[in-house]
């Protein structure tokens, strides 16, 4: 309940703000470009920390770094809802990211070590999915409700007395664990140079919606970062403590598990951006209304999460789960791209969002396990890290991606006298049937990637190493809000 609660923090903010943005840029006098800033300075340290956040988690100990996160992101909520301006918000939100990176770090491990008998783990796990994902319905709904009754300002100040309880609970029941030590050594050259390559990836991907793919600025960032990324490994295959040991490369399920999640994440994450903006632009739901409008979603995987996906998996094997998951969020992305100016809630949108619902609920859990089967409790948070890493950017990719091509579609359509209506409508059809065929290469990938070479009962969560795997992942479903 208590990583659960810090979990619920970050899903609850991304998600919260987006709904808020307007009344944000009126108060505050935003441009709208500068006003994607309240987002994406967010992403930016979130993403980019994430790594370094795992290891330090392994070095200094997991309840440690989690609850400096925890108190670091509820100071950074106040300095977000008492910002006077444009500068002081961004500015907090940038320290909102760190916070966050370092809590998402090290909420799986701590789960996972705490529930050492698997069936137990799963439940746990089970109930992290859950509240990762009905935050993002929640904070559509609590952020309309929110700016509505009260003001933009209340959407970060929710999060202050959730922090509080948060810290006093997590001193009190998560036990203390000293870490591996940091006279190990801390490769800080190694930090430095990931950290800033990951910022350079992710705030290219984010800046490539308004400036262009190949505009000189996202070429440009891309390409340092792609430098400093080439630098970081060549010094880590040379040196005695690395952050990130290059022994973990080796684990085919780690890299082989966290591609197909990019390309599950890349297709999916962008269904609530760009299904919201469609039940806004064309259907004109109120703020309220749109966030009620994925209920099935989440109520899906509130379902699923009560061990319905751990039983699949125990009676079927994870790559079974996963792969029939994948389908079923195939499915609910071609439906969504049959939606019209006058579609009725139930039963197209209704079963859309069910649809993904099940996908998600079904495919997440076999990914953790057969990424994490392999790698040892003294890397379990750079495990995490990788796994992190990999989905926030792409989520940030798919979002990036399908987002440009749902506008460039609405611009053709609109400079070929299409009616505003059916241009938009336009867009969101060919972005979702992009994220669906990306949706169906993961699905190939996983099978020719993720065939276990063991009897698929060795593969099973029941039969999931204990406490010395632990395991990691921050499914930020908040990925949509880029």
């Amino acid at each position: 309940m208590v990583v659960c609660l810090a979990q619920l923090m970050i899903v609850l903010d991304v998600t919260i703000v987006n709904v808020a943005l307007p009344s944000i840029q009126r108060d505050l006098h935003f441009s709208q470009a500068n006003l994607t800033w309240v987002v994406n300075a967010f992403l930016v340290t979130f993403g980019s920390l994430l790594l370094l956040a795992g290891r330090i988690g392994d070095l200094a100990g997991r309840k440690r770094v989690f609850l400096t996160g925890l108190v670091t992101f509820t100071a950074a909520s106040l300095l977000c809802g008492v910002a006077p301006s444009q500068g002081a918000l961004i500015a907090a939100r940038f320290v909102q990211g760190i916070g966050a990176a370092a809590q998402a770090s090290v909420i799986l491990a701590i789960i996972i070590t705490e529930f050492p008998v698997p069936s137990e783990r799963v439940r746990a796990m089970s109930a992290y999915v859950f509240v990762s994902v009905a935050g993002g319905s929640l904070g559509l709904l609590a952020g309309g409700v929110l700016t509505q009754a009260l003001s933009w300002h209340w959407v970060f100040f929710v999060n202050l007395p959730i922090g509080v309880a948060t810290f006093v609970l997590g001193q009190r029941f998560i036990r203390a664990d000293s870490g591996l030590g940091l006279d190990h050594g801390v490769d800080w050259i190694g930090s430095a140079l990931v950290t800033a390559s990951l910022m350079g990836f992710i705030y290219a991907i984010v800046q490539a919606t308004s400036h262009g793919w190949v505009s000189t600025q996202v070429l440009g960032v891309g390409a340092i970062a792609a430098v400093l990324m080439a630098a970081f490994v060549a010094l880590e295959a040379r040196i005695e403590n690395p952050i990130m040991p290059m022994r973990i490369l080796r684990l085919q399920g780690l890299v082989r598990a966290s591609l197909v999640r990019g390309f599950l994440v890349t297709g999916m994450y962008s269904t609530f951006f760009l299904g919201s903006l469609y039940l806004e632009h064309v259907r004109h739901y109120s703020a309220v209304q749109t966030g009620a409008a994925f209920l099935p979603w989440t109520i899906t995987i509130a379902i699923l999460s009560q061990g319905i996906t751990a039983r699949l998996v125990d009676r079927f094997g994870p790559l079974r789960v996963l792969t029939a998951g994948m389908a079923s969020a195939v499915a609910g992305l071609l439906l969504f791209s049959t939606v019209g100016p006058s579609t009725t809630f139930f039963p197209t949108i209704f079963f859309a969002c069910f649809a993904l619902g099940l996908g998600i609920g079904s495919a997440f859990m076999p990914l953790l396990t057969i990424a994490m089967a392999d790698v040892p409790a003294a890397d379990s948070g750079l495990g995490s890290g990788i796994t992190n890493v990999s989905q926030q950017i792409s989520g940030a990719l798919g979002l990036a991606v399908l987002s440009t091509i749902a506008a460039n579609r609405t611009k053709g359509l609109l400079s070929a006298h299409d009616g505003v209506t059916s241009s938009l409508i336009g867009g969101y059809h060919l972005a979702f049937i992009a994220g669906a065929a990306t949706i169906g290469v993961g699905i190939v990938l996983a099978f020719a990637l993720l065939r276990p070479s063991r009897a698929p009962s060795e593969l099973r969560l029941a039969d999931a190493p204990a406490a010395e795997d632990a395991a990691h992942i921050n499914f930020d479903i908040e990925r949509e809000a880029a």
